[in-house]
């Protein structure tokens, strides 16, 4: 279990969990990627409320359509790293991750604490 050190050297709150995933997304034509994202981003909003210690959840499409941009982001944080690993495996997310299989072409993950 985390636990942050106060500045007087005692144990305080548990770090808040970042975790950010970007992806780009498969579609030989844009509307073929159009749907294929708004699959990706219908499927994660359906977490919402959903699992434990997942405190916000956003999906962000990439408007800059800059050639080495990803295509969709999802940004959630949790109220600590045992929520964020729960996460990793409760049915709801392995749900989606069943549900976007084979729409995506590149996947980068970042998972940081802050606090």
């Amino acid at each position: 279990m985390w636990a942050a050190a106060t500045a007087a050297g005692g144990v305080g709150e548990l770090p808040i969990i970042k975790h950010i995933v970007m992806w780009d997304v498969l579609g030989r034509s844009a509307e073929e990627r159009a749907g294929n994202i708004d699959r990706i981003r219908t499927a994660f909003e359906g977490m919402r409320g959903k699992i434990p210690g997942l405190t916000h959840l956003e999906i962000g499409v990439d408007t800059s359509r800059i050639d080495y941009a990803c295509d969709v982001v999802l940004y959630t944080e949790f109220s600590s790293q045992d929520a964020c690993e729960i996460y990793a495996s409760h049915p709801e997310h392995l749900r989606v991750r069943a549900e976007i299989e084979g729409l995506r072409i590149a996947r980068h993950q970042v998972d940081y604490a802050v606090g």
